[in-house]
């Protein structure tokens, strides 16, 4: 079948890659040169661990497997199954997490205390209670990996990718971008990430969507290895800390979170200090020099439960958008409960 993607973020191209190893033809149209989104913008960190039991544990673990499938065909993605540790630093902290810890799935979760902390990941020289293990999350580069995934695409010989080119109409087996270019599809589905005016906004007035905004920062080279990701168990200024090193030795630390619309155009320094505070206190070292620090914007599902907002428009028509937060992680997942839907 012919098959027109429009998005060139992470979910629409595992929506291009899952109709490509199906033997379908795939044309992925991106409105920038290159995807500038959350896709590119997160930590690169594949969490199962902080899937709500149900559909959206399902999708993570389905999209964990599917990773590391991924990952067996573009080693470029750096993909590590490092696990992750939530640290608690007060005696209250480590028992909310130890509470995480009886929810059910395949999360391969296990209680430390902070000799067990520091025997996992000895590069956490810093005070603490204990800390929550998570055998099943993992870790791709995040700059790195969506690059990787579509170099990989452009070795199928029925891949085309379009870029520079926004989607001004579609219907029912065609798509025109503003080139004025018409691309003829048995299948469309758009997954235009946080982008929503304009072309999704036609397509579905009332989408129960919202947008989140986020803050991370990128450190130069740390002198220690971390052998695992790092989380907290706090949450001041609507933060959370979350941190990975990358393959290059760097840290890249977030995440804030905000929901109010319009959101600020600015970066707020106040969280980013209080950030680097929780790395430093966890590492027990200085923070190597940050490099930069960025904002990016999330769409995400509001509908209880729901791990993405899919709607078939029409027939062979699809809208796939609001993964959120657990875009990079569940995107394998949701193309292929996609194109299983689609008939693909």
């Amino acid at each position: 079948m012919r098959v027109v993607v429009v998005g060139g973020g992470v979910v629409g191209t595992m929506h291009a890659w899952q109709a490509l190893a199906r033997g379908h033809r795939v044309v992925q149209v991106e409105r920038e040169g290159q995807a500038r989104g959350a896709s590119v913008r997160g930590l690169g960190l594949l969490r199962v661990g902080g899937g709500v039991e149900g559909d959206e544990l399902t999708a993570a673990l389905r999209g964990r497997e599917l990773w590391e499938k991924l990952a067996a065909e573009v080693p470029a993605l750096g993909f590590r199954a490092n696990g992750s540790l939530t640290v608690a630093r007060t005696e209250a902290e480590l028992s909310a997490v130890a509470r995480a810890a009886e929810l059910p799935g395949a999360r391969e979760f296990e209680v430390l205390d902070a000799a067990g902390v520091r025997r996992l990941n000895p590069a956490l020289a810093g005070q603490f209670a204990g800390g929550l293990w998570c055998g099943r999350d993992a870790t791709v580069e995040p700059r790195g990996a969506l690059a990787a995934v579509q170099e990989h695409l452009s070795t199928f010989p029925g891949y085309r990718w379009l870029s520079g080119r926004e989607v001004r109409n579609v219907d029912t087996g065609l798509v025109r971008d503003d080139q004025g270019d018409l691309h003829h599809a048995d299948v469309v589905i758009v997954c235009t990430g946080a982008w929503l005016p304009g072309l999704v906004r036609e397509l579905a007035p009332d989408l129960p969507v919202r947008r989140v905004r986020r803050q991370v920062m990128e450190t130069g080279p740390l002198a220690v290895e971390l052998s695992t990701s790092v989380a907290d168990g706090e949450g001041r200024y609507g933060a959370r800390l979350l941190m990975v090193q990358r393959l290059d030795g760097g840290l890249t630390i977030g995440d804030t979170h905000a929901h109010a619309e319009p959101s600020d155009f600015d970066v707020d320094e106040p969280s980013f200090g209080h950030l680097a505070g929780v790395a430093e206190a966890v590492l027990g070292r200085p923070l190597p020099a940050i490099r930069r620090r960025w904002a990016g914007v999330d769409a995400q599902a509001t509908d209880p439960g729901a791990v993405v907002h899919r709607q078939a428009i029409a027939d062979g028509l699809w809208l796939v958008t609001g993964a959120g937060v657990r875009g990079m992680t569940c995107s394998p997942a949701i193309a292929e409960t996609t194109v299983t839907a689609a008939g693909l």
